[in-house]
């Protein structure tokens, strides 16, 4: 089931994009070729007497052409094939006008007879063993292929449950990998064997041939700690490194244990330490010069970042860093084992040649030393950024809630909440306390409190000004959300679209690298010049300068959305395809609810609420007062002072009599509002025009994408299909087939293109039309 296929596609693609070091995904397009469907009404052609062969028969006629006879010219015989001219045999009006002849004579339109329209149909149908099939391609990028397609299986088997009767397979390098190991599994141990075998032949001594076969365990040391400190995974170039690296590793042991055998046949040396220390001595410089000068002529390898790098890199590195600690090792731990194997076989023989040397217990240290380095594995631990897939729904609903922009107008809107307290501001009180004296020897004492209040109609009009400044932060907050969300869409369709170019890349790379094979045959047979295949060389290096900037378009895309969605992952889209968005309809009549001018019409209510709050400052201001008066006075009768208590009460008001300047603020204060209102007019002829330009460019690219995917894009696999075979069989020459195959990509090319500038100019009429995020 194709549908089947396509579905567990894409769920093993969003699986595949989540794993780290997975990179240019690529799900085959088995499904979306436009199809006409004729779907014949037989109840409808029963009314003109018709039947289904009939009907049949005018469609291929017409479209396909049927013979209608034979044409001799001499000896050799033509068919005459009639059809429809090319101009009448276009699209989808032509077959719904095509006039079928009933038997009475009469012409019935097919679109009468039949239901007529299009519908998505295979693209094509690829089978493997009888068997049908669809592929999900990616590079691996970072990590060894390995390690990567098992975690993807993990996933896998986690998350998809296959249906019965499907199952998956692992092809591509992986499989390479795969076959390549099961030959060094059996090429590894032969080659060991072999270089044993000859070291047998040469000292014919199984305990020399073992003692230089310990130089091999002590070359893998550096060979995997090279590979670990480049950070590069095994590979099979890296296992054919080890196995140059045991055959050249072994020399130095060769050329010691020939010297300390020659030091103790020919030299006359009775003590086993002046045998190593003579013969280390002499042959130091051999067995140095020997490593260097291995090292060195695989130096540029180990460099080299031109074509073919990849599988240089690892094989020179394995034998640099294995000759390295082969030639320091060797240099001690082969003497040592020398001493105690060769001193442990004569005692045993009760030769009293002197042993000397290392302590017993030193040498044993050195030998363990050496093993556990040979056997401890070096772990490449490679740091790995997160991947995180989010659909566009989750990436709006994150962005909205985490991006620090929306929570300051948040704390705006709290701001604002705040001030409305101080609406009703009441001037300090004052407080006044006086004492003297004033008709007697004692102090008389005063106290007064006075207060002055605006008119009350002052505190209305900012009470009312207060609650606009909310309101316009309210709008603020709706204003900035929409942004983020506007923000959030073109990113995450530009980073589909970068995904769309790069599976789009990936098919035009194997189209072309299957033209340089042909064309390197082609050279190989004489049947062509280089031209051929310098032009397959170029076209593919082209599509891999393309391939390098839509990752680096990618990567932008990434960081942005990343930065919107305040996260630390590596953003992963859901889709991986791009999709037409829906047109909004009526749009220029959604206009008014625009956050935008929202804003600018409660812009006009606050300069209103401010020209009120002036004009109610021409009212008079409110004084109120009270005093309290202690005043000392003499009572003659008695002779005696007594304070006398009096009380007061004020009431006042503050009347403007130079108003001139107020007057003036209110006027300016008109002024603000006016304004206001011109910019409200202003910002809505400019909204109507955004609105009708975008609307515009959405209905272009809407045309254009209709006509790719109705006409050219079906045109185009045919251009492909028939071009290539036409090539393969040498009906045209490369020149022809380049031509051909450049106008059907750059079709597919223009259409990807054109969808997402349709997507693009949805979208910014949606954020120039929608009143809420």
């Amino acid at each position: 089931n194709l549908e089947e296929l396509t579905r567990l596609s894409k769920e093993i693609g969003m699986v595949v994009a989540a794993v780290g070091g997975a990179e240019d995904l690529y799900l085959e397009q088995v499904s979306g070729l436009p199809q006409i469907v004729v779907d014949i009404n037989r109840r409808q052609i029963a009314k003109f007497g018709l039947d289904v062969e009939t009907v049949n028969q005018a469609i291929n006629a017409a479209f396909a052409g049927q013979s209608a006879g034979m044409v001799y010219e001499g000896d050799r015989r033509f068919e005459l094939v009639v059809r429809l001219l090319q101009e009448q045999r276009q699209d989808i009006t032509d077959v719904r006008q095509l006039y079928v002849t009933a038997p009475n004579g009469r012409q019935v339109p097919l679109e009468q007879l039949a239901a007529i329209e299009y519908r998505q149909g295979p693209n094509q149908i690829q089978r493997e063993d009888a068997q049908r099939r669809i592929i999900v391609g990616f590079n691996v990028r970072g990590r060894d292929i390995a390690g990567v397609v098992e975690e993807v299986q993990q996933k896998i088997d986690r998350q998809l449950q296959l249906p019965p009767g499907y199952f998956m397979t692992y092809g591509g390098q992986f499989e390479n990998l795969q076959e390549a190991n099961k030959r060094l599994s059996v090429a590894v141990p032969a080659a060991l064997a072999l270089i044993f075998l000859l070291l047998f032949f040469t000292f014919g001594s199984v305990r020399h041939s073992l003692l230089i076969f310990t130089a091999i365990p002590l070359s893998a040391i550096g060979g995997v700690l090279a590979l670990w400190l480049r950070g590069m995974p095994f590979s099979i170039s890296a296992g054919v490194g080890f196995i140059a690296l045991f055959g050249v590793a072994v020399l130095n042991g060769i050329v010691l244990i020939a010297e300390f055998n020659r030091q103790r046949k020919e030299g006359g040396v009775q003590n086993l330490r002046e045998v190593v220390l003579n013969g280390t001595a002499v042959r130091l410089r051999p067995v140095l010069m020997t490593a260097t000068v291995a090292s060195l002529g695989f130096l540029p390898m180990a460099l080299s970042n031109s074509a073919g790098a990849e599988v240089q890199k690892p094989l020179a590195t394995v034998v640099i860093g294995g000759l390295v600690t082969s030639t320091m090792l060797t240099l001690v731990v082969l003497p040592v084992l020398y001493m105690l194997i060769e001193g442990y076989v004569m005692k045993k023989r009760g030769n009293s040649l002197e042993r000397g040397g290392l302590p017993a217990s030193l040498s044993l240290f050195i030998v363990t030393a050496a093993l556990v380095l040979a056997a401890a594995p070096a772990a490449q631990a490679q740091q790995q950024k997160p991947v995180k897939v989010y659909s566009l729904e989750e990436a709006v609903n994150r962005a909205l809630e985490k991006n620090p922009s929306v929570e300051a107008v948040r704390l705006g809107i709290k701001r604002s909440q705040s001030l409305q307290g101080t609406a009703w501001d009441v001037d300090k009180t004052q407080l006044q306390f006086s004492t003297g004296k004033l008709e007697s020897g004692k102090y008389d004492n005063e106290i007064s409190l006075t207060q002055s209040l605006p008119f009350p109609t002052v505190y209305a009009r900012q009470a009312k000004l207060a609650e606009e400044l909310v309101e316009v932060s309210k709008i603020n907050l709706t204003q900035r959300q929409r942004e983020i969300v506007r923000d959030v869409r073109l990113n995450y369709y530009g980073l589909v679209y970068t995904l769309s170019q790069l599976q789009l890349l990936t098919y035009q790379d194997s189209l072309y690298s299957q033209f340089l094979r042909a064309a390197n045959v082609r050279l190989r047979t004489g049947e062509t010049n280089l031209l051929e295949q310098v032009t397959a060389e170029t076209q593919l290096a082209e599509v891999g300068n393309n391939a390098f900037q839509a990752r680096a378009d990618r990567a932008a895309f990434q960081a942005r959305l990343q930065a919107l969605l305040v996260t630390d992952s590596l953003v992963a889209t859901a889709d991986t395809t791009l999709n037409r968005l829906p047109l909004p309809i009526h749009a220029e009549q959604l206009v008014e609810q625009n956050p935008g001018l929202r804003l600018a019409r409660q812009q006009v209510a606050v300069r209103e609420a401010e020209t009120e709050l002036e004009r109610a400052k021409l009212l008079p201001d409110l004084r109120l007062g009270y005093t309290n008066r202690a005043i000392a006075g003499s009572h003659g009768d008695r002779g005696m002072t007594e304070l006398e208590p009096g009380q007061e009460v004020m009431v006042g008001v503050g009347i403007p009599l130079w108003a001139k300047p107020q007057k003036k603020r209110i006027e300016a204060a008109r002024v603000q509002t006016q304004i206001a209102h011109q910019n409200l007019q202003h910002l809505r002829n400019e909204l109507e025009a955004q609105v009708e330009a975008a609307r515009q460019q959405a209905l272009k690219f809407q045309a254009s994408v209709g006509y790719y995917e109705r006409t050219a894009l079906p045109q185009a696999q045919l251009i492909i299909t028939q071009a290539t075979k036409a090539y393969r069989a040498g009906e045209i020459d490369y020149q022809d087939y380049l031509l051909n195959l450049n106008r059907a990509l750059a079709i597919r090319v223009n259409y990807l293109e054109a969808l997402y500038k349709y997507d693009q100019a949805v979208i910014e009429l949606q954020f120039i039309t929608e009143n809420q995020p």
